[in-house]
């Protein structure tokens, strides 16, 4: 089916050379946008949405270089107590005493927000975010190699990624899954969405779709 749209728009957003520096202004943790929430859960499954169903392999995502954030957040016994977030081309928001109830008190938190390209759920906006060491590190080496690419070329800012995940061994709670954005191409900000997901030699076979333990 012919799908004309743009990717995304850029329409009233900052020059795309304005965004290296705030790219690299991003901070990995130390060692030891759209509505429908992307995440990673405890078995290395990429699932989205309040249901939990499980992102379709292969599937191919365009991640907004304009939607980078961070800012704090504040949970307490699994709600989001607060959250105070912000463009990455903005100092972090100014921090008051954290709300009563929350187990850990503020935490750093950094995430973007991403557009699916091909498969079952294309068209679909998700918003990432991150606390985690694993997280965080994810999501800033993808803006490293943002702002890399921007300083090569600006006309093709947009990262066209697949969701992949690595794992390490942890003495206390074994092995742990962290979040890759394995980069495929670039594209323009206004590219057409149908020729926005590069080609790819072999397709990728289609799993049967399944509802994520939580």
């Amino acid at each position: 089916m012919s799908n004309n749209m743009a990717v995304f728009s850029n329409a009233g957003l900052p020059s795309v050379t304005s965004l290296t520096t705030a790219l690299r202004s991003l901070q990995a943790p130390a060692s030891g946008g759209g509505s429908v929430i992307l995440k990673m859960d405890k078995t290395g499954h990429w699932v989205f949405g309040a249901d939990q169903t499980e992102v379709q392999d292969g599937s191919q995502w365009a991640v907004n270089p304009f939607s980078f954030v961070h800012g704090s957040i504040a949970w307490g016994d699994g709600v989001v107590l607060a959250e105070k977030m912000t463009s990455i081309n903005n100092p972090k928001p100014e921090l008051d005493a954290a709300p009563a109830g929350a187990s850990r008190g503020w935490e750093s938190q950094i995430g973007m927000s991403l557009k699916c390209l091909t498969g079952d759920d294309a068209g679909m906006e998700v918003r990432y975010s991150a606390t985690s060491v694993g997280g965080r590190r994810g999501v800033t080496d993808l803006a490293t190699a943002l702002a890399a690419q921007v300083d090569k070329d600006q006309t093709k800012p947009v990262p066209v990624v697949t969701l992949e995940k690595e794992h390490y061994q942890h003495k206390s709670y074994g092995r742990i899954f962290t979040p890759v954005f394995a980069v495929l191409s670039w594209m323009a900000m206004d590219a057409d969405a149908e020729a926005a997901a590069p080609a790819v030699e072999e397709a990728p076979v289609a799993t049967r779709r399944r509802r994520a333990v939580v």
